[in-house]
């Protein structure tokens, strides 16, 4: 499954490494930043649908950019159309007929789906119009539950691969019924066995040692959120990406709350998603009993304040996974991708039998 993986995805080397679709913060610059550091970079869905498309034309000048000056993306095919980056969509909110349009006209070689408001039913429908619209651009669907898993089997049209996505993550995960990710994997996996669907581990990796936990599970690949919140390429403001290094001890430090989305006016999300965020004086003064209004009042004032807006003192939402422990630095993607690569293939040889 590996070998036949990594040939729909030639620049891609082995073990695979995704850059999650962080909504907003998963730009052009970043995506394409990753597929040449041989992995698969994913953009993010904008504040609206039409975004996506603005953001695919910037990323497609990148990538031409990147062949005319390098041997990046030389192992693809001069036949083979698709962008080697993918684009991700939140089903609730993206509007499918601007979104189909952008994958027609751009063809990025993956669509991620998540977040439906009613279910497989939603994806169905997502999945044959991509499909149609542009044939070559595989279908990755993000699940976090064994009744998700179970139920895609059960669809027409079955996704091309498979995000498993542990408790552990940030952003918008499972509300209520979210695992770890140890645990769920091997279930999940147990559940599609016989269905050749690669299955992709996220929540809570963020180095090499994750990633080859994570094959030893029996995922084809895995895919990062947080630690790509900490490149340099990122589309993130200084002060939140200074608070993504500096957190720490994740269990303590983040939490799940619809709080950050409510005072920064989102509202809408399907009642099983609640996003994971660093906990600083927003929420805590919110759990000393203070109104949503006075609340509101302090946030607004604090998103004018700059960078010293985030931080333990600040007010601002900072969306990230219960990884932020593991994070100690801000690095380009090429060098996130290739260290964590290594160090994984590392460890997996440490592992091995000396034949000597």
């Amino acid at each position: 499954m590996a070998v036949k993986l990594l040939s729909r995805y030639p620049w891609v080397s082995s073990p695979f490494v995704v850059s999650a679709p962080m909504r907003v913060m998963s730009g052009p610059a970043l995506a394409v930043a990753v597929s040449r550091a041989s992995g698969l970079g994913f953009i993010g869905p904008g504040v609206k649908t039409q975004d996506t498309t603005d953001d695919l034309e910037k990323a497609s000048s990148l990538i031409r950019e990147a062949r005319a000056s390098s041997t990046a993306f030389s192992t693809i095919p001069v036949t083979k159309s698709v962008l080697p980056i993918g684009l991700g969509f939140q089903l609730w909110a993206d509007d499918i007929d601007v979104a189909l349009a952008a994958v027609e006209k751009y063809k990025p070689c993956a669509a991620w789906l998540y977040a439906p408001r009613q279910g497989p039913k939603d994806f169905d429908n997502w999945s044959s119009k991509i499909r149609r619209a542009s044939p070559e651009t595989q279908i990755w669907i993000q699940i976090g539950t064994l009744k998700e898993a179970k139920q895609l089997l059960l669809k027409s049209e079955k996704p091309d691969v498979i995000v498993v996505q542990g408790a552990e993550s940030g952003g918008h995960g499972r509300a209520k019924d979210g695992m770890g990710l140890m645990t769920l994997f091997p279930e999940i996996s147990d559940a599609m066995a016989g269905s050749q669907i690669p299955l992709f581990a996220a929540g809570g990796i963020a180095d090499g040692r994750g990633v080859a936990a994570a094959l030893c599970l029996g995922a084809s690949g895995v895919a990062m959120g947080t630690r790509f919140l900490a490149a340099s390429e990122a589309r993130i403001s200084r002060g939140y990406q200074n608070e993504v290094v500096r957190a720490s001890d994740g269990a303590v430090s983040t939490t799940r709350t619809l709080l950050y989305n409510h005072l920064r006016g989102t509202f809408g999300w399907p009642e099983e998603y609640s996003p994971r965020t660093i906990i600083n004086k927003s929420f805590v003064d919110k759990q000393e009993g203070k109104s949503f209004e006075e609340l509101k009042k302090l946030y607004d004032e604090a998103s004018k304040a700059g960078d010293s807006g985030w931080g333990p003192e600040g007010r601002l939402a900072t969306y990230a996974g219960a990884s932020v422990g593991l994070i100690h630095n801000v690095q380009n993607a090429e060098d996130i991708v290739r260290n964590v690569q290594a160090d994984a293939l590392e460890r997996i040889q440490m592992w091995l039998p000396n034949k000597n």
